[in-house]
């Protein structure tokens, strides 16, 4: 279900290692405000789980990635979808398993705790979009 007017977002750019806790603090007054402001029931694991879905995709952006990131949170169909863009061409993938790697989990993290998850080089860049149920 989405809100009575329709789509819900929220949108905005990022740079430099500051950002990451922006995302994050971005995500979850969103989040706040869609449950106050629209009625909808956002759970305490959807709210979790969005915030370490953008604190990771807006990490990787701007680790891997010059320049901004951008960072879409859009509310539809009780499902928040989180969308980064950044101005690297090379695709994210998963390392192969390795109990002596420390770090580097963060993709396979994303793709368990999500719904969907797409990755789409849109020039001069990628855009990564991940969707959380909003309800348990």
């Amino acid at each position: 279900m989405s809100p009575a007017g329709g789509i819900v977002s929220v949108s905005a750019a990022f740079e430099g290692s500051g950002g990451i806790a922006d995302a994050r603090e971005l995500a979850r007054s969103f989040l706040t405000d869609v449950q106050a402001g629209h009625g909808l029931h956002v759970s305490e694991r959807a709210k979790g789980t969005v915030q370490l879905v953008v604190s990771e995709l807006v990490t990787n952006a701007r680790k891997y990635a010059p320049g901004p990131c951008l960072l879409a949170l859009e509310i539809e169909d009780a499902t928040v979808r989180i969308s980064v863009w950044d101005s690297s061409t090379t695709l994210p993938a998963v390392s192969a398993p390795d109990p002596c790697r420390v770090g580097r989990h963060g993709l396979e993290i994303v793709m368990a705790v999500c719904a969907s998850f797409t990755v789409h080089r849109e020039p001069p860049g990628k855009r990564i979009t991940a969707a959380v149920v909003l309800a348990d």
